[in-house]
């Protein structure tokens, strides 16, 4: 469902989607068909949510701000039976965009940090999520780059997996993201011209060169300020339990 009324939102299948499964974790190798991460589901195609149900997803954690959720709602997942879960890692998509500019990787890296310590009540439900659903949980921003890439660290961390493993996967985004920035442009084009942002100058702006450094600034200053990098996360709630469902389901056949 479009909550806002307007020109109809082209639906395309996701651009960067990918299952987990396959990195080294504690105790082995993450599966396939628990956690996906990918870019905005609300945009998917009938054909590509019915693929994903079919396949086993059960819930969807949607990290986008309230005003990315009002220009395009659930999309065809709304008709689904698939469990919902808004988890909001942004209060407002401009104020922290405002916070990153000029935009580098740094600045981004910077901002990964900073979601991880005042978001962490939200990683915490996400990854109950993780733990607890009856089959696969897809979780998705715009791009699938910043807010997923932090969750997706985040429950890497807790199986186990070795931050070399995490900066890889979250790199794997860098070669999607001319499709990425195609297929968002009709959500983002319109919030970020509410917001007072040129879309134009902003995408322009956007740096060159190797993303992974942004993954490593949030692993190595988690590491930094805290020892264990789930720390944030610990304090916010996050149980022995959890972590240990988590692995659990994470290592069954």
């Amino acid at each position: 469902m479009t909550i806002i009324d307007g020109p109809a939102l082209a639906l395309s299948a996701p651009v960067n989607l990918r299952d987990l499964g396959g990195i080294p974790i504690d105790g082995g190798v993450l599966r396939t068909g628990l956690a996906i991460r990918t870019d905005d589901l609300a945009l998917v195609t009938e054909e590509a949510a019915d693929e994903l149900v079919a396949a086993g997803l059960t819930a969807i954690i949607d990290l986008r701000s309230a005003d990315e959720v009002a220009i395009s709602g659930r999309g065809p997942f709304g008709s689904r039976p698939v469990a919902y879960h808004h988890l909001a890692l942004m209060a407002n998509v401009g104020d922290s965009m405002r916070t990153q500019l000029p935009f580098t990787h740094e600045s981004m890296g910077e901002s990964y940090v900073a979601m991880v310590e005042t978001a962490a009540p939200q990683l915490v439900t996400a990854l109950n999520v993780v733990a607890h659903a009856p089959g696969a949980t897809a979780f998705h921003c715009a791009a699938g780059r910043d807010r997923t890439g932090v969750l997706a660290a985040m429950l890497l961390l807790a199986l186990g997996a070795d931050d070399e493993d995490i900066v890889i996967d979250y790199a794997r985004t860098d070669e999607n993201m001319p499709a990425i920035m195609r297929r968002t442009q009709g959500v983002m084009g319109p919030l970020l011209a509410r917001l007072g942002f040129d879309e134009e100058r902003l995408r322009a702006s956007l740096p060159d060169g190797p993303m992974e450094v942004s993954m490593r600034i949030l692993l190595g200053t988690l590491r930094a300020r805290y020892g264990d990098p789930l720390t944030p996360l610990r304090d916010a709630g996050l149980s022995a339990d959890t972590v240990a469902r988590l692995r659990a389901r994470a290592l069954a056949a």
